[in-house]
This record gives C-alpha cells, sequence and structure tokens, in this order.
C-alpha cells in the first residue's frame, strides 16, 4: 500500500514499483493498493476520491482497505510511508483491524514536527500498539523513529533496493581519463524543501577555494518548482557559464552523465537514504555527503567519497578534491572495484522477508494461543 505509485514518478513511487517488480520475479504474489490516479496496471487497484490537486488520499480509506485486506487475506500487509501520508497510515489501521501482519517502511527522515505529530497520533490512536513492525531506510532514518514509537515497535533499517550492475563502470575502464577540468554532478528533485540553492552556494564556495588554474564545471540534474530561482541565482551570481540545469533525465541519461563525473555532491541534511548518490557511488565516482544523513550507511570518510555535517565542510570537502587528483582517483579506484554493500536487490528481499516473519510472528502473539485476538 502506498499513497503515490505511478503514473507519478518521485522516489517513493520509483522505489515501490521497482520493489514490486523483483518480488514478483522472486515468485511473490503482490497487489498494490494506492490513492493515485492513473490508466489500469495488472495488480494494481486504485482507490481514489475527488480530491483538490488530485492529492492521494481517500476520506474513507480505512473502510476500503479493510474490506479489501479482509476480501484478500494477503500473508501480509506492506505499507510504504512518507513524512506524512494518511492514506499509508489507513493502510496500517486496516491491518490491524484484519489481524493481518504489517510491516510499514517509513522513506523519509522526520525532522522535529513530524516527530512531534507522531507523537500526538500515538496518543490519540496508540499506534505503537498495533503490533506492527517498522523499518525505514538507513540508519540515521530508523533513530527518530524508534525514539517516537517506543520499545513496543521493532524498527529494523532495510536499505533501498537498486540494480547495481547496471550502474557499474564497463569492466578494464579506467577510473579517470581525460578531462575537460573537474565535472562536479548533483541529481534530485528540485523543490524548496530539499533547498537546492544551498547547492549552489555549495558550489560557489567550492570555487572561491579551488585555483582558477583547474577549469570546474557542474551539472545538477532533475526538475522541480526550484527550477527558475536557481536559474536566476547563477544570473546573478555569474555562475551559469559553469553550472548548467539540464532538467529530468531518465537513469540511462543519468548513467550517461556520471560516466564523465569527478565528484557526486548530495548535499541535503535530511536525506534518509540518498538513491542518487549510491548510483553515482555505484559508477565509481567519489561522493560529497552530510555525515548526518542516510549516505553515511554507504559512504565512508575517506573511502568511498567525503563527509561532513555543515555546508562550508561540503564545500570544502568539494574542493580538495577538485585539487587533489591523487585522493580523487584513489578513492574513484576503490568504488570501481568494489560492490557497495547496501543496496543490492537480494539483500533488500532478505532484510524484508525477515521483517515479514517478524510481524507474522507478532500477529500470532496478538490473537493468543486459540488464534482469536
Amino acid at each position: 500500500m502506498s499513497d503515490c505509485y505511478l503514473p507519478r514518478l518521485g522516489g517513493i513511487e520509483v522505489q515501490v514499483a521497482d520493489l514490486v517488480r523483483v518480488q514478483r520475479e522472486a515468485g511473490h504474489e503482490v497487489s498494490v493498493a494506492t490513492a493515485t490516479r492513473g490508466e489500469p496496471l495488472p495488480g494494481v487497484h486504485r482507490i481514489v476520491a475527488k480530491m483538490p490537486f488530485d492529492l492521494p488520499v481517500h476520506p474513507f480509506g480505512v473502510g476500503h482497505l479493510t474490506r479489501r485486506i479482509t476480501s484478500a487475506r494477503p500473508d501480509v500487509v506492506h505499507v510504504h510511508a512518507g513524512a506524512v501520508s494518511p492514506f499509508a497510515w489507513m493502510g496500517v489501521r486496516a491491518a490491524f483491524r484484519a489481524g493481518v501482519p504489517c510491516v510499514v517502511t517509513v522513506h523519509s527522515m522526520w525532522d522535529p514536527v513530524t516527530r512531534a505529530m507522531y507523537r500526538l497520533l500515538r496518543l490519540v490512536y496508540g499506534w505503537q500498539r498495533w503490533r506492527l513492525v517498522a523499518t525505514t531506510v538507513s540508519t540515521a532514518a530508523a533513530a527518530p523513529i524508534r525514539a517516537v514509537a517506543g520499545p513496543d515497535v521493532p524498527v529494523r533499517v532495510v536499505s533501498n533496493g537498486l540494480d547495481l550492475s547496471g550502474w557499474a563502470p564497463p569492466p578494464g575502464s579506467p577510473a579517470s581519463g581525460p578531462r575537460d577540468g573537474v565535472h562536479i554532478v548533483a541529481v534530485g528533485r528540485l523543490a524548496p524543501r530539499k533547498q537546492p540553492v544551498r547547492l549552489l552556494k555549495l558550489l560557489q564556495a567550492a570555487r572561491a577555494r579551488v585555483p582558477s588554474r583547474i577549469p570546474m564545471r557542474a551539472t545538477i540534474v532533475g526538475d522541480g518548482p526550484a527550477r527558475g530561482q536557481m536559474a536566476r541565482f547563477l544570473d546573478r551570481h555569474g555562475m551559469a557559464g559553469w553550472v548548467s540545469l539540464p532538467g529530468r533525465h531518465t537513469r540511462e541519461e543519468i548513467a550517461k552523465v556520471l560516466e564523465s563525473a569527478d565528484v557526486f555532491v548530495a548535499p541535503a541534511p535530511r536525506e534518509s537514504f540518498g538513491i542518487a548518490a549510491l548510483e553515482a557511488r555505484a559508477a565509481g565516482v567519489p561522493v560529497v555527503a552530510r555525515a548526518q544523513s542516510g549516505v553515511a550507511d554507504f559512504v565512508k570518510d575517506g573511502t568511498e567519497g567525503l563527509l561532513g555535517r555543515t555546508l562550508g565542510e561540503l564545500a570544502r570537502a568539494v574542493a580538495r578534491l577538485c585539487t587533489d587528483a591523487g585522493l580523487r582517483e584513489s578513492i574513484a579506484a576503490h568504488n570501481r572495484a568494489t560492490v557497495p554493500a547496501a543496496g543490492s536487490w537480494p539483500t533488500v528481499l532478505e532484510g524484508f522477508e525477515r521483517a515479514y516473519e517478524q510481524a507474522s510472528e507478532l500477529a500470532r502473539g496478538r490473537r493468543g494461543p486459540s488464534g482469536k485476538r
């Protein structure tokens, strides 16, 4: 179950669709319930209502989902939620009502406001007693969930999945080759909540630290409502000549951009996982990211890239990689020779299997020895 699903395109939508595909390929029977409008898809049940701006919510979602779960009697209900996902949490409540094991995957980092909201919902609904198992995509994202949920809710870390072989550089290709300067790449949705202008300020600060004899260029792949603001910032600060905003790219186009990348930057402090950073890591590119984000699960400072806790530290890290070719090339060589420990689909499937088993054990405990709740 997920508020958002295809044809909408975003981190959660694409990740859930990929998980459904991989689980089906592994022999599981998987059906999807979503509040997102769209064309009919096999095994996808769209529970939609007329809402402003086509918001993926349903005022009577709990009843609809309870009836569907009771009728289908799945072995487990797997709910996917962002920071605020009303339909998804309706699915959690419906699974509890129907007495079906439930796993809820939280794809976002809970900030202080979100934590306060879930503490309030805990008081009102007592969701910590629904015998659910929570998973989240990184160690950093798990900490605030554990703090709010308390000891009654198991919280497991199961990373996002990625076809790592699809991003690996061709065998025998060099870690670096002739370059027209240092190429810095970032990939993500250009939304105000992602604070993409901070990325431009980071690049501006890094450029000021790098000698003028070293050419620098940056490519920021993605689209969103902040793109116009970013373009105005580039014009205002004379950066349009070396920083480009090419818009949204396909996976194949992103892979092509990463072939010429020397540094990948993921500056968001509340990045719950960082699928784009993992793609760059799998492609052999040194990654610069926040030490307090989910990226730190698969990027160790000085090994797969450089980590920093502030914008200034990230700018210094980018400048260091631009000026220290030896460090940049050694990290790139390591990334090309070593498969990331996180993100492989077999590991992800195994992690969810264990979560499903734990949820089933909790559900049996709720019913008691006789099977009655």
